[in-house]
């Protein structure tokens, strides 16, 4: 029997290689370890072609959804949310304007981005804002938020 095996690499192992690697490795390491733990499968014809197609099948669906999350991205660029708040004196908010108060004026527009996904910092006054959406890995996209006075309290 070899010393060696030459095996796929299902994650990243640590001090070995990559996910989606094929590497050189001890055949009692593969047998022993990397195998039934599912950390590699072994480097037939057969693994490394189907592998392959899953990083590009992989691959494809990312694109798509950066191309997607950057058409979302141009669309947020020119929005503008308004979101009126019971004000005190000086224009100090009762309470604050929250990512889950954004998340639903942002439902009311029709778009659907989660609450997580929003960055900005603590609205506690009135004003415009400016609100940074993370849609995919590199694609973000940044919008104003206005926060006025509500009728109410005007008055």
């Amino acid at each position: 029997m070899s010393k060696t095996v030459h095996v796929i690499l299902q994650r990243d192992v640590a001090k070995l290689g990559k996910g989606g690697e094929v590497v050189k490795v001890a055949s009692g390491y593969a047998r022993n370890y990397l195998l039934p733990e599912g950390f590699a499968l072994s480097a037939s014809e057969g693994n490394v072609a189907r592998f392959e197609h899953q990083k590009k099948v992989a691959g494809e669906k990312a694109a798509k959804t950066r191309a997607d999350a950057a058409a979302l991205a141009t669309k947020l660029g020119t929005l503008e949310l308004t979101i009126a708040r019971t004000v005190g004196g000086e224009g100090k908010l009762y309470g604050s304007v929250t990512h889950k108060d954004i998340e639903a004026a942002l439902k009311a527009k029709g778009y659907d981005i989660d609450r997580k996904k929003l960055s900005v910092d603590n609205i506690r006054s009135t004003g415009s804002y400016a609100v940074t959406a993370k849609l995919a890995p590199e694609v973000s996209a940044t919008f104003k938020v206005n926060v006025v006075a509500d009728a109410k309290s005007a008055s």
